[in-house]
């Protein structure tokens, strides 16, 4: 079946790994859209972070994907990093800047299982640091005309990233490929399906059913519970009438986290706008939190939540 003419598609590269000549492929082949892994521009963070480029060959990756016809291409910075200080956070930002992407993902780092930084944790900047770190960055891409518009996302207007927007309104996807993930809303309700994970063992059955290793359906409170994860990142928040037609329940399926949520001052909910408010967006996990399905014992009853405020 042949992409709408107006059909984005990003293609996810890290400068380390890109050969010459390979980006005019990717163009000619339909990709119109890039995302590049920068994560730092500073050989010393580039090195903790066990990245295999340098801020040279991400200079380049830029020049070659601009050259090859890319003009709307995103660049992924990290803040929070070890012995990061506000002044090199900016250096990166400004960095990135002056190569003209149309996006930037500004991440903080977080330490994951199964990670070096997890076995060996290094130093981090402390909660007042992260939120000095946050506010320049953040500023500084502002101040570029780079809207927020996602807790990490940031745009030139109208280069917001579509695929992103859809999985946080809680959109339908396919999972093509070897490990891949999809969501597919049916008459029966809305399921989560996975692919096999071993390449060998995905391209034995690709074309196939048996291609698909598991299946579940979402339960309503899953449902409630993913649809405000994913749409409460969104700086403009979201709708009653969107929650509605994405899980099938009513509003009122989440109307008693919907109440604590606005007692405490974390949302606004105006007619059929539901929106984090500056509070909410600062305490953004715990506003989440509040919609979390009550264990199987307590549903049926009304639990209290944390007051994040406390």
């Amino acid at each position: 079946m042949p992409l709408h003419p107006e059909a984005e598609v990003t293609l996810e590269a890290n400068p380390g790994t890109v050969e010459s000549g390979r980006f005019s492929g990717y163009r000619a082949a339909g990709v119109n859209r890039l995302s590049l892994g920068i994560q730092s521009f500073d050989p010393a963070s580039l090195h903790d972070l066990g990245r295999i480029h340098d801020a040279e060959q991400a200079r380049s990756a830029v020049a070659e994907a601009q050259a090859a016809g890319f003009d709307n291409f995103n660049l992924d910075l990290m803040y929070g990093l070890p012995r990061q200080t506000v002044e090199s956070a900016l250096r990166d930002v400004d960095t990135a800047l002056a190569l003209r992407p149309t996006h930037l993902s500004l991440y903080q780092l977080t330490i994951e299982p199964n990670t070096l930084f997890h076995a060996n944790p290094p130093e981090l900047p402390d909660e007042d640091e992260i939120a000095a770190l946050h506010d320049a960055v953040s500023g500084r891409a502002d101040d570029a005309g780079y809207r927020r518009y996602e807790v990490s996302a940031y745009a030139l207007p109208g280069r917001e990233c579509r695929h992103n927007l859809n999985y946080w309104q809680f959109g339908d996807y396919l999972g093509v490929g070897a490990g891949a993930h999809g969501k597919i809303t049916a008459s029966g309700g809305i399921f989560r399906y996975w692919k096999l994970r071993h390449p060998d063992a995905y391209m034995r059955h690709a074309g196939t059913a048996t291609a698909t290793a598991g299946e579940r359906p979402l339960s309503p409170e899953e449902m409630a519970f993913e649809f405000m994860l994913n749409a409460l990142r969104l700086e403009r928040g979201t709708s009653g009438t969107l929650f509605t037609q994405r899980t099938g329940l009513p509003l009122s399926a989440i109307e008693a986290p919907l109440r604590r949520a606005e007692d405490l001052g974390l949302i606004r909910h105006s007619g059929d706008v539901l929106c984090p408010t500056e509070r909410g967006r600062c305490f953004l996990n715990d506003l989440i939190a509040l919609f979390l399905p009550a264990p199987a014992s307590d549903r049926g009853r009304d639990v209290p939540s944390a007051d994040p405020t406390s």
